[in-house]
């Protein structure tokens, strides 16, 4: 299993924390998103067919862009 943190800096309300997730989880293969909002910090841990590349393409196409944390 695959485990990362990153930041979305533009997600700054309970909306956003929603799209975020529900963009992440419809991936197959997400195990689990882990959101702090008031840090604007995501934790994903996934396995395969997931992948980094995966989540950050998604999270791009909703112009919610992961920066390392």
């Amino acid at each position: 299993m695959d485990r990362k943190t990153f930041k979305v800096p533009n997600m700054t309300c309970n909306g956003c924390v929603s799209t975020v997730r529900s963009e992440i989880e419809q991936l197959v293969g997400v195990v689990n998103v882990d959101i702090n909002k008031p840090a604007q910090l995501v934790t994903v841990e996934w396995n395969a067919p997931a992948s980094w590349d995966s989540i950050e393409k998604a999270l791009i196409e909703i112009e919610y862009a992961p920066e390392e944390a």
